[in-house]
């Protein structure tokens, strides 16, 4: 007679954490600020180059939002050891609202005017200002999740948390590019800070969580600081991890600000190669030939399939056991780096498009899964501080996206080749160092892989 233990026959559910009182008002605030956040993506990119067609101003942009970012981050990270983390995001929240309405108010006023190319500097400062915000904020975010479902549901309600915000990446693209072309980027604007305003609400319904280090306050910041970055040296695992994080998002997300210059200027589509379509009665109806000729409309369809990879690699992930995490990560920067070369060399709309949704699968099982690993390693009493530096590490983002943006302007001011191909070389190298640099942990550090 076969026994089956109680473990044994526990199947644990991928939305267990959404039983969790809190976790889904948390959820849906979430939900509302990303989708706000997705369309400022695309919504600012698409602007910024509309507005001075370069390269280099297109990453500066970027580096004006990540720099206030790298500084305030880790204050950010202090804040959420010592403060209500609800009140740090609904304070966030607003100032987000605040900024959003600031640029719509600009674009109806004409001070940012898209036919004379006036008001770059405004795009900027709003940039530089909503940077400083989400340093500020984005560690609460993140380190309240065990706050709310604890540790033995953070795996789960962490890829839950990665779903919503890879629903967004799905939806909320392809929305922002189809508003710009069909109602222009001014409402576009005020709708994100209508998005803002709902998550804040939300937000403010979400149950005071109990802080899992409660002496926090007891001690002096700037020590509370120091502190944070000797437990980071002193502590292999976290260490490690938050070095593979950092290679891996330096060399692998450039693309995400680079992707206005694919879709207008590289992966470039004529009407008539694709009259195919309107034999569909239903895209007929849309006219989506016609609508591929926007490169604002392309821009949201290429995220929006990346949010497609996305999603599915964070649904993955929700039904994972605890087992096997580090090598899945690992493996996960690998097949990032050979999907990301293929994108950054194919000038087809189609090819692009294919490799982009397996661009999102594996860069959303990378981000669900380091951060489920950082979160499950590190000490309580120091979780704020340590997320504070693992989301610092994205604004790291920026300045290879500058890096890379500038030296891309610098290939194809010769004329020699064809248009966006410093683009194509710059970040598709970039990419190729993914492949060997995922080996080396996979290699010579090997006790990353035996993660669970």
């Amino acid at each position: 007679m076969n026994t089956i233990s109680a473990e044994e026959s526990y199947k644990p559910s991928p939305l267990r954490s959404f039983k969790t009182k809190g976790f889904p008002t948390y959820w849906f605030a979430m939900m509302a600020q990303m989708a706000g956040l997705n369309m400022q993506m695309v919504s600012r990119a698409w602007l910024i180059y509309e507005l001075s067609a370069s390269y280099t101003i297109l990453g500066a942009m970027t580096v004006a939002h990540a720099l206030p970012m790298l500084f305030t981050s880790m204050f950010g990270g202090v804040l959420a050891d010592r403060f209500l983390k609800k009140r740090l995001m609904q304070s966030g929240q607003v100032l987000l609202a605040i900024t959003s309405l600031f640029v719509a108010v600009c674009l109806s006023l004409d001070l940012i005017n898209l036919s004379t190319g006036a008001g770059v500097s405004y795009v900027m400062m709003a940039s530089v200002f909503q940077g400083t915000i989400m340093g500020f904020t984005m560690p609460s975010r993140q380190a309240v999740i065990p706050e709310i479902v604890g540790r033995e549901n953070l795996t789960n309600a962490i890829a839950l948390n990665q779903s919503g915000m890879n629903l967004n990446r799905l939806a909320a693209p392809g929305v922002a590019g189809l508003m710009i072309a069909l109602l222009g980027i001014t409402t576009v604007y005020y709708f994100m800070t209508f998005l803002y305003i709902l998550a804040t609400i939300i937000i403010s319904f979400l149950p005071i969580t109990k802080s899992l280090n409660p002496h926090a306050k007891e001690k002096s910041p700037l020590r509370d600081l120091i502190n944070g970055f000797k437990y980071i040296f002193n502590e292999t695992v976290i260490f490690y991890l938050l070095l593979a994080t950092l290679f891996s998002v330096v060399l692998s997300m450039p693309y995400m600000g680079l992707m206005p210059i694919f879709a207008k200027d590289i992966q470039v589509v004529i009407a008539s190669d694709f009259a195919w379509m309107n034999s569909t009665l239903i895209i007929s109806s849309f006219n989506l030939p016609e609508l591929l000729t926007y490169s604002s409309f392309r821009l949201g369809c290429l995220m929006s399939i990346s949010g497609i990879g996305a999603l599915i690699g964070s649904l993955i992930v929700t039904i994972l056991s605890d087992s096997n995490r580090g090598k899945l990560f690992i493996y996960s920067v690998l097949a990032l780096g050979i999907t990301l070369t293929i994108f950054s060399f194919t000038r087809s709309f189609i090819v692009g498009c294919v490799s982009m949704m397996f661009v999102g699968f594996f860069q959303s099982l990378r981000l669900s899964l380091s951060n489920a690993l950082v979160q499950s390693y590190v000490s309580d009493e120091f979780r704020g501080r340590v997320m504070s530096v693992y989301m610092m590490e994205f604004g790291m983002t920026s300045f290879s996206t500058f890096l890379v943006a500038t030296m891309a302007g610098v290939i194809d001011t010769t004329n020699v080749f064809a248009p966006g191909f410093g683009i194509q070389l710059t970040m598709g190298i970039a990419a190729i160092l993914l492949i060997p640099g995922a080996l080396i942990f996979c290699f010579g550090k090997r006790s990353l892989l035996n993660l669970g």
